[in-house]
């Protein structure tokens, strides 16, 4: 974890390796693609694809997918997870996306990446395995999003105790699939993808692999793509 220097106090008006971050910015990556940035502006966004990720900062779509500015449209939320459509005036921060994405952008892809090693996933495995477990604040607004595990949970079968990595690895991939059944529940995006302008899409990251798995919803099954490419990146020298 990042500690903050003698340069780096609480009352900074912006963390001062963010301010060195957008310096970097500005002369490398702005600078090269200034083009790009005025078209966007001018013309909006109009991307094709949107990504619904996880809040974990080791898993970045636009690092994943080096994509540039304006390839993406991304929400990202604990543990990527879709709710079902529910039309009522409670708070859909992730229904909101998705419609804008679908009906206002019209993206022809909806990607759910899940990734390894998630906290997620993790916390709601092991709050079922510890009824004590004891929620991280009074609101427990995680331990109530992540309710939403609970028909995945159903598929991956009876919780090991203690936790193992191999559970939480097949919970993943099932709350992706179930993610995609969500995905469906929303009118508009089931019309869509019937229609054929839309496809609905799962993967999964491994943070320490780099390897990228994709579900064959004909199997069920989670794939390597790449796998030439991601051989070829290990074989390289790091130094």
């Amino acid at each position: 974890m990042t500690e903050a220097g003698p340069t780096e106090q609480p009352g900074d008006i912006l963390p001062v390796h963010l301010a060195k971050g957008y310096e970097t910015f500005l002369s490398g990556r702005f600078r090269g693609e200034q083009q790009r940035f005025h078209e966007l502006a001018a013309g909006g966004q109009k991307p094709r694809t949107m990504v619904i990720g996880c809040c974990d900062s080791r898993v970045a779509p636009e690092a994943i997918f080096d994509a540039g500015p304006g390839e993406l449209f991304v929400i990202r939320n604990v543990g990527n997870l879709v709710p079902p459509y529910a039309p009522n005036n409670d708070y859909h921060g992730t229904s909101a996306a998705l419609e804008y994405a679908v009906m206002a952008l019209k993206v022809n892809h909806l990607v759910i990446l899940g990734h390894a090693q998630c906290g997620g996933v993790r916390a709601y495995a092991e709050s079922q395995a510890d009824p004590y477990t004891r929620p991280l604040s009074a609101g427990d607004f995680i331990g109530s999003w992540i309710k939403l595990l609970a028909p995945a949970a159903e598929r991956a079968g009876a919780i090991p105790d203690p936790v193992t990595s191999d559970y939480i690895e097949r919970l993943a991939f099932e709350s992706i699939k179930q993610g995609i059944a969500n995905l469906r529940s929303f009118p508009w995006i089931a019309t869509l993808e019937q229609r054929h302008y839309l496809s609905l899409h799962g993967a999964y990251f491994g943070v320490m692999d780099g390897r990228l798995l994709v579900l064959d919803e004909a199997s069920g099954e989670f794939s390597q793509i790449a796998p030439q490419a991601h051989a070829a990146a290990f074989a390289q020298p790091r130094f």
